[in-house]
């Protein structure tokens, strides 16, 4: 595929016969609804007639809560390796609590597509966030420890899940070696079951790096003890921060740099951002709040508004500012340009796969251009 940056003038069909494709190959390819607005700025993908022989096969993974969309769901399986249910938490003395809403069709749908479903395993606390006193007495407790991996053992046999990935934040310090060994004992659990366990990592750049989101993640001690890893290398920009790119290449190359020292690359996933924020200006610490927006949204946001979509050098990420209701915004998303450099990370440092959060919004441009650019595993 190539990609076209929208200019001023342009339209889909004028854009079709520049490439001398079909009209309807650049609708679907992009997806696109009538009338076919477009923003200046806009990344579109046009097929070409280039083909690469030469693919590397990856791990493509994406998270999903029990709850998403029949159709988003069926779209998006075919281009997935795995998909990480989220989540089940547990109790301090190792009973494992199932989420909230039925999660039968997910697994077997996945099931049905070839696709590994994984149990995700997170400690959330009552208020739905991540509590650290659980992981506190749950890796420091071995008999709530043997309780919790034999729940999780036999809910990963009678559902039919295929995996266990492991997905705890906010660590103490002094928990950091004790959670290394739980997470061995899992991984010695599910192993002896015919599967594997991955571990989710907060995006560090040094071992020194401070903060209760870094200071308990071992980098290599995990890397050790799980069969793969993700990099968590979006949150940049973020619901409570200033405005500015989720996932800016540069700082996502110095992430890998660092885990490539304590981590093999083939155990190595990308963690890639399904989605953008839109902030209200001028921003106030403490006070701002961002909202989510999907890929798509992003766009229509700039095509409703009249905005000139930017494309940031060093980031590596589309972003556009608009003026609603008398108030100031500023967005910033993923497209497919953002996406390529991302996957050419992967390439580059010839690491394992992608996993996206989350897959609840389905962005098909994204899905092509990971299967045009690469081969997807379903080992």
């Amino acid at each position: 595929m190539d990609i076209y940056v929208v200019k001023q003038g342009d339209s889909v069909d004028s854009i079709a016969t520049q490439f001398g494709v079909p009209v309807e190959s650049v609708v679907y390819n992009n997806q696109l609804e009538a009338p076919y607005r477009l923003a200046i700025g806009q990344a579109l993908l046009i097929p070409s007639d280039d083909v690469d022989s030469q693919k590397r096969q990856i791990w493509s993974g994406g998270y999903a809560y029990p709850y998403i969309q029949r159709d988003v769901l069926l779209e998006t399986l075919p281009y997935l390796s795995g998909i990480y249910l989220f989540s089940y938490g547990f109790s301090t003395d190792g009973m494992l609590l199932p989420p909230a809403a039925d999660d039968t069709f997910l697994i077997e749908s996945a099931l049905e597509n070839g696709v590994r479903p994984i149990l995700t395993l997170t400690p959330f606390g009552e208020d739905g966030s991540f509590n650290n006193f659980l992981i506190h007495q749950i890796v420091n407790n071995e008999e709530s420890a043997r309780t919790l991996i034999e729940n999780l053992t036999e809910t990963v046999q009678q559902k039919g899940f295929q995996g266990v990935d492991i997905d705890f934040e906010y660590i103490m310090p002094a928990d950091r070696q004790a959670y290394v060994a739980f997470v061995e004992n899992v991984r010695q659990a599910i192993h002896a079951i015919g599967y594997e366990v991955s571990v989710a990592l907060a995006p560090k750049t040094s071992d020194e790096q401070r903060g209760l989101l870094y200071e308990g993640k071992d980098y290599e001690g995990l890397g050790r003890v799980s069969d793969s890893v993700l990099l968590m290398t979006y949150e940049w920009g973020y619901t409570y921060g200033p405005p500015m790119a989720v996932a800016p290449i540069n700082e996502v190359r110095r992430v890998v740099e660092y885990a490539l020292t304590r981590i093999p690359a083939e155990k190595i996933n990308l963690g890639i951002p399904n989605y953008g924020y839109d902030w209200t200006l001028p921003y106030v610490r403490g006070e701002s709040v961002a909202t989510a927006v999907s890929l798509r949204r992003a766009v229509e946001i700039a095509i409703e508004n009249d905005a000139v979509i930017r494309y940031d050098p060093v980031a590596m990420s589309p972003y556009f500012g608009y003026e609603k209701d008398g108030v100031a915004h500023e967005v910033w998303f993923e497209d497919v340009r953002s996406l390529r450099e991302k996957f050419s990370l992967v390439t580059e440092y010839d690491l394992r796969g992608v996993v996206y959060w989350q897959i609840m919004r389905f962005f098909r441009p994204n899905w092509i251009l990971l299967s045009d650019t690469f081969l997807l595993s379903r080992e």
